[in-house]
């Protein structure tokens, strides 16, 4: 793609058409983009159109565009070709600050993000003279472009705050205070130096005072993994700075400069070096009267967003997200002080608790807000240590938690209005939440109904809380690990339970409410068999609910928990009743056709996900609507989508176990697309172990017969894969595979095809494969395989392997120079890919009851070889194998009741 004033032409045109309303032109220009972005000068056409367009709109359009080009594919991916050339990659770097700084603002924000994110991949190895070119554009004294440059570097470094200390992470923040933290000190002394300045000139403190708040972003990312040497000797500078500032009655300064503020005293005040600039009893004094109290009110702008902007309220409220407020960062300074002064902030702060208090009883009506703050304040004194499982784990021994509860908790939870107090109601519910933990039991079940009530609140905020906190209590650990409250504790709230839930859905501003769905997921989850009166009812919601927003996905989160209760609706149900798959399969799967036939891409996973989970549990042969759809599931277009990959192979393997036989007669032609999508896995390091999975259900499952003209293909495929790219992950899924078939054909059948492909290569791989890498596989059903297959195949050079299998530590090393790419044990939410864990695939055995312990087996296959061929067995065994082996060895004949001959 040339650099030309026709392509620039056209690529304009092309954006001005995604801007279209109507989606017959959105949609054609959307695509059309999408195909040319993978070609060179792309990007910097892009750009150019970006800075030249005499269109404001189509310069942010352009902005926008590359940003997200920059999100979806800077990023290099093994396997995967480079989206970006190597000179567009440079061209980029080497022009895009300037263009962000000399840019409009909205524009420079979409820059400074696409600047973020390259940094995250290339600084500071492939972009190394990124800081000092931000750095010298400090000098400018334009605060355009300084605040362009702080926006930046904030994006950058934000990072910081949450990542694993590491010796490669301290290195990289050593580098980035050794040319970034004297200029931003000076800075920020010249900013505050302005500020007093232009005190009177209200636009000249809000741009100064938009800086403050970023230098105090960036201050708090590169202070978070604490190297206090860098700004050690400036520190009470910036103490006595801003506290200053946070002591001023100035209706100006921004809510995210006082709390980056507030945050910083707070990041300050809990380590161990800086605990003496709080000693004095005065500073505590003040910061806690005209630092944190102030600030823990309910300001109007959260009352605003409680009623009309409920969906932030709780990100900002309930996640803890990045959206700064005062009230959070209040609450963690409390914290902070309270982890070297926690009785004399807890002294101070009990005052005005009571009196908080005491004026919310003389006029509840019009003091309400008194009752939040004091909640708030008694929340954070509490609050020591907090995991999001069990909310506070260690609590403030000083603070009588279960009396504040049964005072001044409970009364706003047993309101017989439920819509009365909003605010109040939402903050009891949430102290239930953060305490969960700490409150006795009785308490906590003397709450569920109350709760299950309040899901019928008005108020989102309240609602949403409710759901979320029996989400919660739902989820909580008793003895025996079994759940907290039971289902038999839950019978006479079970049917309101459910109701309400479902009830609520219908709220407006709640129709893809995620906390409730997740409650509806948690609550089928802990209900089990007690929710199967109701599920002709249930599913018929929640199949009506899939296919709303199925036309315009929107909720990831929502959508997830969504096909999770689905999953559970059918595994609960159909654990007591197969046969009722079938009714299940009747209401879901007009559905799941309109999502595959509109291919849903969201969505497409899932389906594949609870199909597999309906197929696996249908008792006799696979249905004739399940082979109807399998020709389309070998279509290499399905398989391009790395999110379709695991769901694919799952159903495949499924459609394997169920209909093996009727494959093999009715779609025999269909084979060979199996086994390119084999061969198509097989080929990729991020995706070889699903080949695995595939290739080793055919081996169990197809009829001898139906694959034997493949076999010999398949092997090479596999030494020619193990030759060009040998992985440990590779390797070990080899050995399964081959074991597997050892124990399906028999070691002769394996030596056969081993020696077909090569002569005598069934012994190299037995000593270069089999006894050196045998002991990295892991997992019982896969050891327990290798065990049985090495049995088939035992010689003299293989049995200390088996031996080492059995009683040496697994071998989990790795080659320094491999790049290992590892697999995901444990289901979370990602783009590509979720995984149901309710609809979880049952760890499958193939050998199952023939062989219950593999040790036994060895040693009745080896008394079997002795009666054959008396006197030569042992005396092999004495010369071959260590003394610790040969004991090992006579424990597995002593418990086999047999003996060597």
């Amino acid at each position: 793609m040339e650099l030309n004033d026709g392509n620039l032409q056209t690529l304009t045109e092309y954006l001005q058409k995604t801007l279209s309303p109507d989606p017959a032109v959105r949609r054609p220009a959307e695509k059309f983009l999408e195909s040319v972005e993978g070609t060179q000068n792309y990007s910097i056409l892009l750009l150019t159109v970006l800075e030249k367009s005499q269109n404001e709109v189509i310069r942010v359009c352009a902005a926008v565009t590359f940003k997200n080009y920059i999100k979806r594919n800077w990023r290099v991916v093994e396997d995967e070709p480079n989206k970006i050339s190597d000179p567009d990659r440079t061209a980029i770097k080497a022009n895009i600050v300037n263009l962000m700084l000399s840019s409009p603002e909205q524009i420079q924000k979409q820059l400074s993000d696409a600047i973020s994110i390259i940094g995250r991949e290339d600084f500071p190895q492939k972009w190394p003279d990124l800081l000092t070119e931000m750095v010298t554009r400090f000098q400018s004294g334009d605060f355009h472009i300084i605040n362009g440059i702080l926006r930046t570097a904030h994006s950058l470094f934000k990072r910081y705050r949450h990542e694993f200390k590491s010796n490669e992470l301290w290195s990289e923040i050593k580098l980035v205070l050794d040319t970034f933290a004297q200029p931003l000190t000076e800075l920020f002394k010249a900013t505050i130096d302005l500020c007093q300045t232009h005190a009177t000139d209200i636009n000249a403190l809000k741009v100064l005072f938009s800086s403050l708040t970023l230098i105090s972003k960036l201050f708090y990312s590169l202070n978070f993994q604490d190297l206090p040497e860098f700004f050690e000797d400036n520190m009470e500078t910036w103490m006595t700075n801003f506290h200053n500032l946070l002591t001023l009655d100035n209706k100006l300064l921004q809510t995210d400069l006082v709390s980056n503020a507030i945050q910083f005293l707070a990041s300050v005040c809990e380590r161990p070096h800086y605990k003496h600039l709080f000693e004095d009893q005065n500073v505590l004094t003040s910061i806690c009267e005209k630092v944190i109290v102030p600030n823990m009110e309910f300001r109007s702008a959260d009352e605003e967003a409680f009623e009309d902007n409920s969906e932030e309220y709780i990100i900002r409220d309930l996640e803890g997200s990045d959206i700064d407020t005062r009230r959070r960062a209040a609450c963690d300074l409390v914290r902070g002080l309270c982890k070297f002064f926690e009785g004399p902030v807890t002294g101070i702060f009990s005052g005005y608790v009571s009196s908080m208090l005491t004026e919310y009883a003389k006029n509840p009506g019009v003091n309400w807000k008194h009752k939040d703050a004091a909640i708030y304040l008694v929340t954070s004194l509490a609050s020591k240590a907090q995991t999001q499982k069990h909310g506070i784990t260690q609590a403030n021994e000083l603070v009588n938690l279960s009396e504040f509860f049964v005072n001044h908790i409970l009364v706003d939870l047993k309101s017989p209005n439920v819509n009365e107090f909003p605010v109040l109601k939402a903050d009891a519910i949430k102290y239930v939440m953060t305490f969960r933990s700490q409150l006795p039991k009785e308490q906590l079940l003397e709450t569920v109904p109350l709760l299950v009530a309040h899901l019928q609140a008005e108020s989102i905020v309240q609602h949403t809380y409710a759901a979320h906190a029996l989400e919660r209590l739902f989820t909580m650990r008793g003895a025996n690990n079994t759940t907290l409250i039971t289902p038999t504790e839950m019978a006479p709230f079970t049917e309101q339970l459910l109701n309400n839930l479902f009830k609520s859905l219908a709220i407006p501003g709640s129709s893809e409410n995620e906390y409730i769905m997740k409650a509806i997921m948690r609550s089928f989850s802990l209900l089990q068999e007690a929710i199967v009166p109701y599920i002709p009812t249930l599913i018929g919601q929640l199949t009506h609910k899939l296919l709303l927003v199925s036309k315009n996905p929107s909720k990831p989160h929502f959508n997830h928990y969504l096909f999770e209760s689905l999953c559970l609706s059918i595994r609960i149900t159909c654990k007591a009743n197969p046969d009722t798959v079938n009714s299940f399969e009747e209401a879901l799967f007009p559905v799941f056709t309109e999502i595959l036939q509109n291919d849903v891409q969201e969505f497409v996973p899932y389906v594949f996900q609870v199909m597999s989970l309906l197929l696996e549990i249908h008792t006799s042969s696979i249905p004739s609507s399940y082979m109807a759809l399998f020709p389309h599931l070998l279509q290499p277009a399905l398989w391009e989508r790395t999110g379709n990959i695991p769901p694919l192979v799952r159903l495949l393997q499924a459609y394997l176990e169920k209909g093996a036989a009727t494959i093999a007669s009715a779609a025999a032609d269909k084979i060979p697309g199996l086994l390119g999508v084999f061969q198509k896995l097989i080929a990729s390091k991020a995706n070889d172990h699903q080949g695995f999975y595939l290739l080793n259900s055919i081996v169990e499952h197809m009829p001898p017969d139906s694959i034997t003209q493949y076999r010999k293909q398949i092997f090479i495929l596999l030494f020619q894969r193990l030759q060009s790219s040998k992985t440990t992950k590779f390797v070990k899924s080899f050995l399964v595979f081959i074991n597997l078939y050892c124990v399906k054909y028999g070691a002769i059948a394996l030596q056969e095809i081993f020696d077909s492909i090569q002569p005598k290569m069934f012994g190299m791989v037995v000593e270069k494969i089999i006894i050196p890498e045998v002991q990295k596989v892991s997992g019982q059903v896969e050891k327990k395989i290798c065990a049985v297959g090495i049995t088939k195949i035992l010689t003299e050079y293989t049995l200390q392997a088996l031996i080492g299998l059995f009683e040496l530590p697994e071998d989990d090393s790795i080659p320094d120079d491999e790049h290992f790419i590892d697999i995901e044990d444990t289901p979370g939410y990602q783009t590509a890919f979720s995984q149901l864990a309710f609809a979880g695939k049952k760890e499958h055995d193939p050998i199952g009851d023939a062989v219950s312990n593999p040790k036994i087996l060895l040693a009745q296959s080896l008394h079997k070889l002795s009666t054959a061929c008396p006197g030569r067995v042992p005396s092999m065994l004495s010369t071959s194998l260590p003394a610790e082996a040969l004991q090992y060895l006579q424990g597995y004949l002593q418990a086999a009741t047999v003996q060597l001959v």
